[in-house]
């Protein structure tokens, strides 16, 4: 079975991911540009039971375009998120870079593609885009 570790930066908060994602996305939203400090979020969530944490996490939630709590969960030390999880959404998100490696699955969806900068061009295949 496949196992990946994020971490922050600090190494004191890490997620352990049990097995492949359930989804993999691209986030073009304001919201994820400035908390990833990047033209877009890249990340992959896996299901309820296949991620363990480690460490002392601090939380934020905020309120998405949609009206839905998202619980972002990041080291107190460092600030790095390692995790997220959304109200009424199955499993825990993990940001793509917070696994530190290459070699990381692509995404099957991009999303808020009206925020996209016009200069990026998200080429992965199967890919749903959604506005």
């Amino acid at each position: 079975m496949i196992e990946r570790t994020a971490s922050c930066s600090c190494g004191q908060l890490t997620a352990r991911c049990e097995g492949e994602p359930i989804r993999v996305v691209v986030c073009h939203c304001l919201a994820c540009k400035q908390r990833s400090g990047s033209a877009f979020s890249w990340n992959a969530r896996w299901p309820e039971g296949k991620v363990t944490v480690s460490g002392t996490a601090k939380d934020y939630v905020r309120v998405g375009d949609e009206g839905t709590p998202i619980t972002y969960s990041f080291c107190p030390n460092c600030g790095v998120t390692v995790f997220y999880r959304t109200q009424g959404m199955q499993g825990t998100a993990i940001p793509i870079g917070a696994f530190g490696t290459t070699g990381a699955p692509q995404p099957s969806i991009t999303v808020y593609v009206n925020r996209q900068e016009p200069w990026v061009d998200i080429t992965a295949d199967p890919l749903e885009v959604w506005s």
